[in-house]
């Protein structure tokens, strides 16, 4: 982010606070549902916005027409996105436009029985929630195509980092380590996440799609084997699928299985991962 530039962040949770912690941009804004945690928005010296998502918030309508540089993470309902809901033609009026990241999730290429998957795959989202995600892709991408507005996609896997991840699952007791044959994922170390966005905002390719992935689509059981194994705990027993309960959102994450590429983010923005796989990111949470 450059220092002389402004940064409007939607929904400043964890990924959008980790990049505006990191990248600190001249002018920054992150909206909430709530003022309980405009706190942790001004720690990373941002001021803070309440928009809840239900209705176009008089306070956030000025900054998005004149904010240059624009961070989505806001979760979509069956509508689509708030934003475009609620606030298109602020958006449409904004005359400063450089850069829109949204993010996305690799949830909407569904099931590819484990096989690689790019940008370029077909997506068949198999979840309410990775369905929205595509149709909000959608609508951001249509909006490109129709008025030029600088947009570029963002797919993102599970997000880890400080604070959130296979240690915390251990420390708190309620890391479990389900077997399914063959099965895979990605992850994202959430400063990798901002690094790439951040590089992203200097170079701009509007209506470009982008994963962010690690290097290592790896089992899950496998990731808290290692962890625990950093921790110097007892490793959790581990438990087949079949014979796990599970809530029927925890069993939709393992109705997907693919390896996704991050060859996009390296070639066309130069992209080196600070946290290639797992290892290198759990270790840095210690």
């Amino acid at each position: 982010m450059n220092n002389k530039s402004d940064l409007l962040c939607l929904g400043a949770g964890y990924t959008a606070q980790t990049m505006m912690k990191l990248y600190p941009a001249k002018k920054m804004w992150g909206t909430t549902r709530t003022t309980e945690k405009a706190s942790a928005i001004e720690a990373v010296g941002a001021t803070p916005v309440i928009f809840t998502g239900q209705t176009p918030s008089e306070e956030l309508s000025p900054i998005l027409r004149e904010a240059e540089n624009i961070l989505i993470s806001i979760s979509p309902k069956l509508d689509g996105g708030p934003l475009l809901k609620h606030h298109q033609e602020d958006l449409l009026a904004n005359k400063n436009l450089k850069w829109i990241g949204y993010l996305s999730t690799v949830g909407v290429y569904g099931n590819h029985d484990g096989e690689w998957v790019d940008e370029y795959a077909e997506t068949r989202p198999g979840s309410d929630r990775s369905l929205w995600r595509k149709r909000t892709e959608d609508q951001w991408i249509a909006l490109n195509k129709e008025h030029d507005i600088p947009v570029h996609i963002f797919r993102l896997p599970g997000i880890y980092g400080k604070g959130r991840g296979p240690l915390e699952k251990l420390k708190a007791g309620k890391a479990r380590r389900i077997n399914k044959e063959g099965q895979v994922f990605n992850r994202a170390h959430v400063e990798d996440i901002a690094m790439v966005l951040e590089t992203s905002c200097h170079n701009p390719n509007p209506g470009a799609i982008y994963n962010i992935a690690d290097d290592e689509p790896a089992p899950p059981q496998d990731v808290l084997a290692y962890a625990a194994e950093l921790l110097g705990v007892e490793t959790p027993p581990l438990i087949e699928f079949k014979d796990a309960e599970m809530s029927k959102m925890a069993k939709s994450f393992y109705s997907d299985n693919k390896r996704v590429s991050n060859k996009r983010i390296k070639e066309e923005l130069g992209i080196k991962l600070k946290y290639p796989t797992y290892r290198e990111g759990i270790k840095a949470c210690l």
